[in-house]
């Protein structure tokens, strides 16, 4: 064997006294509190070296994502600890554009869970704020999503464990129901999860068929039954985290997070003062037309005298004059529906949710009446009516400011947007508009703070320029000028002051959401 050695030396161009040189190591993936610091660059290498990888995709300026990163850092801490194959990560997609596209981040945070590396196939890990629930949310995705009951005190000691638990009852183990069950179980980390196929458990709890039980407080809330192939995940999962909030959930900061985490695409919401002297009434109907409709449209109290609540306000359109006043919203497609009744009973409420569900309620859109002299002044006076007709005309560009006529910054700009409106007012293919946006809704132009301008360049169906430079007659006209150019000379060079986007339905909800 030692003369074969020799040559198969020679043969890889390497001598008797020479050896191969080591591999370079490649320097470890930066971390900041045991979070692995991901880019482009590394990130396939991430994946190749661990099993489990769950990311956070993240605005770095953004408050729910510096919300998150608290609670996202504890969680990664301790498995770092316990269970040294399952990692943490964070991309900061501001920085990060590709991925944001790759994934198809839409939300921010947006968190998604990488399995043996594969990045074609992550599973998205939503509604988890809490580091026990990232915890929990892991646990349940490698190993059991649910703790299986042999006795009745095993059911108690999971009944008590929180104030909400769910229970399955299987005849069997295995099959169609049950691993919807497991499955709805790896998806709401927050509540214990457990099953039982125990007689002794079914006597105890009076269930005699496949029946999925919600406890609140040690006490039975709702019983599901649960056959094969007539229950699905989503609509499992939406009904249980509808348990998470109250039947009524007050608006506020606290409930903001948790009404947007309950995957109910309908909400309806009552627009009323706590103090008034028929809240009690109005309230106890509202809470009793609520029951029905549980899993199906979340309802919502909005405390008018609250001030901080003015940012809904403005999102419906509410005034003092309407209250109290009902609206549902859509959250999919943003639409927003008006109750007709003007008196909040048990009926008016059911009627009004039944013909919404039903297809046959229309979308209410706010709009004034189209004033006479609209176009006889230099700046042109827009209303929801006209709007489209005038912003996305296809010989002119169109420049808008919106305002609320509260505002102190709006009012001291109104006479430079007058003045901006004389200087363009014989530009033959240039309209200066304004419009009331507290008072008229559009559905393509995502709520700001006022003041806000836009401009719409001529033949444009969606496609709508952010103005965000200074707040002159100078900087105004500048960029009118340059936006105003025909579009080759105009992509020569990207105008100062503004940025483009083509606001797709989709885009402009999330960007309002975000907002309230």
């Amino acid at each position: 064997m030692l003369p074969f050695l020799p040559s198969l030396a020679a043969e890889d161009g390497i001598g008797p006294k020479e050896t191969k040189p080591k591999k370079a190591r490649l320097p470890k993936i930066k971390e900041e509190n045991n979070i692995l610091v991901l880019k482009k660059s590394n990130f396939d290498r991430a994946l190749k070296e661990t099993k489990y990888l769950l990311v956070e995709f993240y605005i770095s300026l953004s408050g729910p994502s510096q919300t998150l990163a608290e609670e996202f850092a504890k969680a990664a801490g301790q498995f770092k600890k316990e269970a040294p194959g399952i990692r943490f990560g964070k991309v900061d997609v501001t920085e990060q554009k590709d991925m944001k596209k790759e994934f198809n981040i839409q939300e921010f945070p947006t968190v998604k869970f990488f399995v043996d590396g594969d990045r074609k196939n992550p599973i998205d890990c939503k509604g988890v704020r809490e580091a026990s629930a990232f915890i929990t949310w892991l646990r349940r995705r490698i190993g059991p999503s649910t703790v299986v009951i042999n006795s009745t005190d095993q059911a108690e000691a999971i009944i008590n464990s929180e104030d909400l638990a769910v229970i399955g009852f299987f005849k069997e183990r295995h099959g169609g129901a049950v691993e919807v069950f497991y499955e709805t179980a790896r998806d709401v980390p927050e509540l214990p999860f457990g099953v039982t196929v125990s007689e002794e458990v079914f006597v105890s709890y009076g269930i005699r068929e496949n029946t999925i039980a919600v406890f609140k407080k040690g006490k039975p809330v709702h019983n599901e039954v649960s056959e094969d192939g007539k229950q699905n995940k989503v609509d499992l999962t939406r009904l249980i985290k509808t348990f998470t909030v109250d039947l009524v959930t007050e608006y506020n900061l606290e409930t903001s997070v948790k009404i947007f985490d309950v995957p109910v695409e309908t909400h309806i919401l009552l627009f009323t003062p706590k103090n008034s002297e028929t809240f009690n009434k109005t309230y106890e109907d509202y809470e009793s037309a609520a029951v029905e409709f549980r899993g199906k449209i979340m309802f919502i109290l909005v405390d008018t005298n609250e001030t901080r609540n003015g940012r809904v306000f403005e999102y419906f359109r509410i005034t003092e004059v309407d209250v109290p006043a009902v609206r549902i919203l859509n959250l999919t497609s943003d639409a927003k529906y008006k109750m007709p009744a003007d008196e909040v009973t048990v009926e008016n409420l059911r009627s009004f949710c039944h013909s919404y569900l039903d297809g046959k309620a229309k979308p209410h859109v706010p709009s004034e009446e189209i004033p006479e002299d609209w176009d006889k002044n230099p700046v042109k006076v827009l209303v929801g009516k006209n709007f489209n007709r005038v912003a996305f005309n296809k010989t002119k560009n169109v420049f808008v400011m919106f305002y609320a006529p509260w505002s102190h910054d709006c009012r001291k700009l109104l006479p430079i947007w007058d003045e901006l409106g004389k200087k363009y007012e014989n530009h033959e293919n240039i309209v200066i508009a304004k419009i009331d946006f507290t008072a008229n809704d559009i559905q393509l132009v995502m709520l700001d703070r006022y003041p806000f301008f836009r401009f719409f360049p001529v033949g444009s169906n969606n496609q709508v320029v952010v103005y965000d430079g200074e707040y002159t007659l100078e900087a105004f006209a500048e960029f009118l000028e340059k936006q105003s150019k025909p579009k080759v000379e105009a992509a020569e060079k990207t105008p100062s002051g503004e940025s483009k986007e083509d606001l797709t339905e989709e885009e402009t909800v999330i960007k309002q959401k975000e907002e309230l």
